[in-house]
């Protein structure tokens, strides 16, 4: 027993010693950033990201020095990549409008259904995680009411559990479904940003296929397949094309 013990406060300290190194480099990488120091802050918040530690305040900031630099694609794909882990902040919202802004494609996005965007919102309220907490909690409170359901003697109370459990049951797999969403949108991959200046989109995966149009760095595009090095691409007003593995970076 005491060596398990001894194990857990070994593991702690380790722990406890990497989140103390992590917040003292997040602590220079402010101050270089808030000096003008901006390369070296963006050298900073990249060595933070190489030890694993992912926030959306490291990308956030991350975007913001690449901003400063003018360097618009990787300013936009950290942006992108905070909004991911914090699909609801604001400053992280309006630093990439403000980004896109600067993006030379002016690209239409296709109509959407407006059941579809209000569903699209309401999942982007929480993160990944705090859905399946959610769900785990709503799944533990439906869990009560099936229990008072089952051994209660009161008709009343008996229609008022199964009602409140089957309704929490049903929050509990949508929050579940959420999360699951959620994450999937982070590891998926399906997104990525441009980032050469300008690349063109071909007909076929391969560098004798028909050049179908022209796009530029920062331009947001979603990946459909994957072949030999090329990416079939699709942008926000339904375009489709190949592009080679190499000009875009997932988010």
């Amino acid at each position: 027993m005491k060596k398990i013990i001894l194990l857990i406060l070994s593991i702690y300290t380790v722990l406890l010693v990497n989140a103390q190194g992590i917040d003292t480099l997040l602590v220079k990488a402010n101050d270089l950033y808030v000096n003008g120091k901006y390369q070296e802050a963006t050298n900073m918040y990249e060595n933070i990201l190489r030890l694993e530690y992912e926030s959306p305040v490291v990308y956030f900031n991350l975007g913001n020095a690449y901003y400063k630099q003018n360097v618009i694609s990787h300013a936009i794909l950290n942006y992108e990549k905070a909004k991911l882990l914090n699909p609801n902040d604001e400053d992280i919202e309006y630093n990439l409008q403000l980004t896109n802004r600067l993006v030379v494609d002016k690209i239409e996005t296709l109509p959407v259904f407006f059941v579809t965007t209000w569903i699209r919102s309401f999942k982007n309220l929480f993160s990944s995680d705090i859905w399946a907490i959610v769900s785990m909690a709503a799944f533990i409170l439906a869990l009560i009411f099936i229990s008072i359901y089952l051994y209660s003697r009161n008709l009343g109370f008996k229609k008022m559990a199964f009602w409140l459990g089957f309704f929490i049951i049903v929050i509990s797999l949508i929050s579940f479904i959420f999360s699951y969403q959620q994450k999937q949108k982070i590891l998926g991959g399906e997104t990525a940003i441009v980032m050469n200046p300008s690349v063109t989109v071909k007909s076929s995966p391969d560098a004798s296929g028909t050049d179908l149009f022209v796009i530029h760095e920062g331009t947001k595009i979603w990946i459909e397949d994957e072949v030999s090095g090329w990416n079939e691409i699709k942008l926000s007003d339904g375009s489709k094309g190949w592009l080679k593995t190499d000009d875009v970076e997932v988010i």
